[in-house]
């Protein structure tokens, strides 16, 4: 049966303290709500809904930069849950099929739970995601009738007696859209809150003679974003779960603890990550590669054999190949670097292609941006790049062709050719000697 998704994204989040909408708060490098979309995509879903409330524009437009698909719905009012779902209908008509509805703060939830609870709609109308509670707090209370859920309550609306119920509601549910809908018409809003609950629709099922079902969880997995001290929280359980991942695969982490990673970081087996290294969005690691301490990479691919850092940057655009060096405090922007290209030492490279074995000098800098517009810079096969090279971008450096350190290069270098692009050194003997100690009668004088 297809399925299609709607994920509620329009709540304020006052307790976050923040301008910015609670979904779009960053975890691992992405936005909470992508981590809800990601996890439902892998249903391989018809359609994605995301209703938008608070920061509707910033909300919509993270939510297309995910999935350019995705349909909008807009939730004028903070009526509740059921109020947010209903938003949704006119996005989904003429979809026939089960609906999950998700929740942009809550950004565990795992694809596997998921499909259980996909499974559990072939034996009823209604499934709800529950978990037991190590401390239920002010959370919805699941009452069960053997294996039927008969309703759920509100912690406002519970009794003392049903206060003390562990079995508690995630707000995560699955029914069929037809089904869905037509509950959530009937639903009131005669509750301490005055909202219409998506969780009245257990009730309003039942009396129906409909069955509604429940499937548990973890409960790390139904963790909701509320507060900045729980996103906190929320970015220690995903560091310590990626970097147990990666190990399980065959990564090596030197000092786990201190590597962090992005929502998705992908590495191969054996490679090695030493201390303090910060992975940010779109990185990719192939097996055997190197990642020395104290690197930060963002948005590049580093492949085979190839050795970064230690103290290195790399930025989006950055592509390395097989056996590539890049040292200490070299920077690398939206730069290919050849197979067995050497950058060992205090130089940017931006906007530029390094070919196979070229080595470029410690201090040189591809001179790529006029203050408008950026330029290319090509340095080609074999070719030496002397230190303190200045590359004034747009230039091509030939195949093994060379620069003389101190050069500032303008013109293009023709191949095997060797560039000088400095002023030539005159020597004033003496002067060194006359100049310090006028200096210093200035500066005793001045005393």
């Amino acid at each position: 049966m297809p399925v299609s998704l709607v994920i509620l994204a329009a709540g304020l989040g006052s307790r976050m303290n923040s301008d910015l909408p609670k979904v779009l708060h960053t975890l691992a490098g992405a936005p909470l709500l992508a981590h809800a979309m990601r996890a439902g995509a892998a249903l391989g879903p018809e359609r994605v809904v995301v209703v938008t409330g608070h920061g509707a524009d910033q909300v919509a437009s993270t939510a297309r930069s995910e999935n350019p698909d995705v349909l909008i719905a807009h939730q004028a009012g903070q009526l509740g849950t059921a109020h947010a779902v209903a938003q949704a209908r006119t996005a989904l008509d003429g979809f026939s099929g089960d609906v999950v509805v998700l929740y942009g703060d809550t950004p565990f939830v795992c694809v596997e739970t998921l499909e259980a609870m996909r499974e559990a709609r072939a034996r009823h109308a209604v499934v709800v995601l529950g978990f037991e509670a190590a401390d239920p707090g002010r959370y919805g209370r699941l009452m069960m009738s053997g294996e039927q859920l008969e309703r759920i309550v509100e912690f406002n609306d519970a009794s003392a007696e049903e206060r003390l119920i562990t079995l508690c509601n995630s707000g995560v549910v699955c029914a069929d859209s037809t089904t869905l809908f037509d509950l959530i018409d009937n639903v009131g809003n005669d509750n301490a809150k005055g909202e219409y609950y998506l969780t009245d629709i257990v009730a309003l099922a039942r009396k129906r003679g409909l069955s509604a079902g429940v499937v548990t969880c973890p409960e790390s997995e139904t963790l909701g974003i509320n507060t900045r001290t729980e996103l906190a929280a929320a970015e220690g359980a995903f560091q310590a779960r990626a970097r147990v991942e990666a190990l399980e695969t065959g990564v090596t982490l030197t000092a786990p603890e201190t590597v962090f990673f992005a929502l998705d970081t992908v590495i191969g087996r054996d490679a090695v990550i030493e201390p303090n290294v910060v992975f940010g969005p779109g990185v990719t690691i192939e097996s055997g590669a190197r990642i020395r301490a104290f690197c930060h990479l963002e948005g590049c691919h580093v492949s085979r054999g190839a050795v970064v850092g230690p103290y290195a940057r790399l930025r989006p655009g950055a592509e390395l190949a097989e056996d590539t060096r890049v040292g200490n405090f070299v920077e690398i922007k939206n730069a290919i670097l050849d197979e067995g290209a050497k950058v060992n030492h205090l130089s940017y490279i931006g906007d530029a292609h390094v070919g196979e074995r070229a080595n470029v000098g410690a201090g040189t800098i591809t001179c790529n941006y006029d203050g408008v517009m950026k330029h290319h810079t090509e340095i080609g096969a074999r070719a030496f790049i002397g230190s303190d090279t200045m590359l004034v971008a747009p230039v091509r450096v030939g195949a093994d062709a060379m620069t003389g350190s101190g050069s500032v290069i303008t013109a293009d270098v023709p191949d095997g050719a060797l560039a000088l692009a400095r002023a030539r050194q005159d020597n004033k003997s003496g002067l060194a000697l006359r100049l310090m100690e006028r200096l210093r009668a200035i500066k005793a004088r001045k005393g």
